[in-house]
């Protein structure tokens, strides 16, 4: 009884503690369920924003366009050229007015000079009183290429064409005459080129514009190398030139003034200064008038003077009479002739006249 009343107690004591867990764990777990019920779960809050999308690439790219402007790099303009400088000529033949009969190419090429010496002119005098200039010269160096001006037929090749017969002090020195295709109111042209080095044509041999016949020399009587050209009308002889200024394509967009200067009673004033100012810039030529002496005038214009290589635009022209200072302006119209006549006390007639507010701009027809 004694084993059995052990076994009893001690079965008695476990239950006991048992139990007592038992009540302690669900003490617990109520102390842990208050907590849970009693302590609030916070509350998130989410504000509101845009979606955000992936950059446009397109986009990117005006954004830094606008953020860095594109800038262009343009080549630094030249303001001045210089009086060595001319545009390439027009091309032949070239009559923007009826009157007008630009049939030759320049003699020189572009890029040497080709354009008449200002300081000897046709009509000019020079070496004497009654040696008059019948040509203008072309100032390029010594060895550059000569160009025939126009298509024909080579008839002279050799020195003696002044005097028409083979001279070694003729003073045009080694020269070409050139007959040509073409004439003018039924009228033969001819041009001629002298001072020359040496010629690569021969007699009779046909030649078309721009082919080279020869280089600049300084043959015959010269004060330094310089081709010296002619036009002639009718008859291949010295009494028969005209002033090639009115018969050489000028510059493209340039122009050429061709007056008539006479006295008050309609005489023609010899070797008579005008001076040419630009309006633009301010920049001064000068020409004399005609010694008439073996000088033949146009038969449309009758001009005593021309000058050629104009940049078109407003000038103001100055004739001194007498000791005045009679003065004018006009516009240089490009690639035409421009005409202007003085007559003494009288003043000038103007082809194209300008008014003072429009001095800048070519006048309205």
């Amino acid at each position: 009884m004694r084993r059995s009343q052990y076994l009893l107690v001690l079965f008695s004591l476990a239950f006991s503690a048992i139990h007592v867990a038992c009540v302690q764990s669900t003490a617990s777990m109520a102390i842990h369920q208050e907590m849970i019920t009693t302590t609030p779960l916070p509350i998130l809050h989410f504000a509101a924003s845009p979606m955000t999308l992936t950059p446009d690439p397109i986009d990117e790219l005006l954004e830094d366009l606008q953020a860095t402007p594109v800038r262009f790099v343009f080549p630094t303009q030249i303001a001045n050229l210089g009086p060595d400088w001319r545009p390439p000529p027009y091309n032949t033949p070239l009559a923007l007015r009826p009157e007008d009969h630009y049939y030759f190419a320049r003699p020189i090429p572009s890029g040497e000079v080709n354009w008449p010496n200002p300081s000897y002119r046709y009509g000019n005098t020079f070496f004497s009183d009654t040696t008059v200039h019948t040509g203008v010269d072309l100032g390029a160096d010594q060895g550059a290429d000569v160009l025939a001006a126009g298509d024909g037929e080579v008839i002279w090749v050799g020195y003696g064409l002044y005097r028409g017969f083979e001279d070694l002090t003729d003073p045009y020195g080694l020269a070409i005459a050139i007959r040509h295709d073409f004439g003018h109111k039924g009228k033969q042209l001819y041009t001629l080129y002298a001072h020359l080095e040496k010629t690569i044509v021969w007699l009779g041999q046909r030649v078309k514009v721009g082919d080279k016949i020869g280089t600049v020399g300084i043959t015959g009587h010269t004060t330094g190398p310089h081709l010296h050209f002619e036009v002639r009308l009718g008859e291949n002889d010295y009494y028969s030139t005209r002033n090639p200024e009115l018969w050489m394509v000028p510059p493209e967009g340039w122009a050429i003034l061709a007056g008539r200067v006479t006295n008050s009673y309609g005489h023609y004033l010899m070797e008579q200064l005008v001076e040419i100012t630009s309006l633009v810039d301010g920049q001064t030529w000068t020409v004399k008038t005609y010694k008439h002496t073996a000088i033949n005038m146009d038969d449309e214009y009758k001009e005593n003077f021309v000058i050629s290589d104009l940049p078109s635009g407003p000038y103001e022209i100055k004739i001194n009479y007498f000791g005045v200072n009679m003065k004018t302006q006009l516009f240089l119209y490009p690639g035409r002739t421009n005409i202007i006549h003085f007559m003494g006390w009288k003043g000038y007639t103007l082809e194209d006249a300008l008014e003072e507010s429009v001095l800048s701009e070519p006048p309205v027809p």
